[in-house]
């Protein structure tokens, strides 16, 4: 099993550096899957996370200058790695006007990623800063818990607002709530609603769109449904908060995915980074 990677781009590095800078926000640890072609930063949805699900995947081309993985074995050509993506976020933040940033599986005392930054220097020889990433090594009997999650059979599928307007609006209610509903429909109306004893308040979104998803069995079930109706989930309000604020990079697409009374599945799309993120209904 082997892993070495570099960047030299300081535009991916900076890049490279937001994206897991948004998944230290969502996740304490999670897991790291390697391919030939891509990385993913996974959290299955277990009771343990909160019943929350992260599924981020990146191309490895559009960030890194060279990359070369030798998986388990020639069949399963993939490594899983425990990490906490905290650490390998402050390892980047050294990198910041880095020359180049290299990253390598090594197992000295124990299994860690080594993430070497080398930075300008005034003399002719590069100053290099070390940090060695703890990480657990995951067996080959264990990679089926970490497969893609499938897109739930929603009953609303809706375009998000501005996230930073959204963000707003959640920062100000989280202050009076523990919990929020959102509520969408087919007619691209959405709203955030919380309720106490002494108060309630209702955001309301319109004209934001709906997603047509043409799935390989034909259509899915939403379509039957009357536009105006309303689909609801009640979701911990700090679980939306922190997928909000660890946002660092607008994308270029953000929509949710409702289940009512079960879970909101958001989608948020980069050029060259996708993430899903699973937050099951309070009952």
């Amino acid at each position: 099993m082997r892993f070495r990677a570099k960047i030299v781009d300081l535009a991916c590095l900076n890049h490279f550096s937001r994206v897991i800078n948004t998944i230290a926000k969502l996740a304490k640890t999670c897991t790291l899957r390697l391919t030939v072609s891509k990385l993913y930063f996974i959290l299955s949805d277990k009771v343990a996370n909160g019943g929350v699900g992260m599924w981020c995947e990146l191309n490895q081309g559009n960030f890194f200058d060279e990359f070369q993985m030798e998986g388990v074995d020639a069949e399963h050509n993939e490594i899983y790695l425990e990490l906490m993506p905290e650490n390998l976020s402050r390892a980047l933040k050294t990198a910041q006007n880095a020359n180049a940033v290299k990253m390598k599986l090594t197992n000295k005392h124990c299994p860690c990623l080594r993430v070497a930054v080398e930075l300008p220097s005034l003399s002719s020889s590069s100053r290099i800063v070390t940090h060695d990433i703890p990480v657990g090594v995951i067996p080959r009997r264990l990679w089926n818990d970490f497969r893609e999650p499938s897109v739930p059979d929603f009953d609303v599928s809706i375009y998000l607002p501005v996230l930073k307007t959204m963000k707003s609006v959640v920062d100000r209610m989280k202050n009076l709530s523990n919990s929020i509903m959102i509520e969408a429909n087919l007619s691209g109306e959405m709203n955030l609603k919380i309720e106490t004893d002494l108060v309630c308040v209702t955001t309301h979104f319109k004209d934001l769109g709906n997603p047509s998803w043409a799935l390989e069995d034909g259509c899915q079930s939403s379509q039957d449904r009357d536009p105006e109706s309303m689909a609801e989930a009640r979701i911990d309000i700090r679980k939306l908060q922190q997928l909000l604020a660890g946002q660092q990079v607008n994308p270029t697409k953000a929509l949710c995915n409702i289940v009512s009374k079960r879970v909101v599945h958001f989608i948020l799309l980069h050029e060259d980074v996708s993430l899903q993120y699973f937050i099951p209904a309070l009952t």
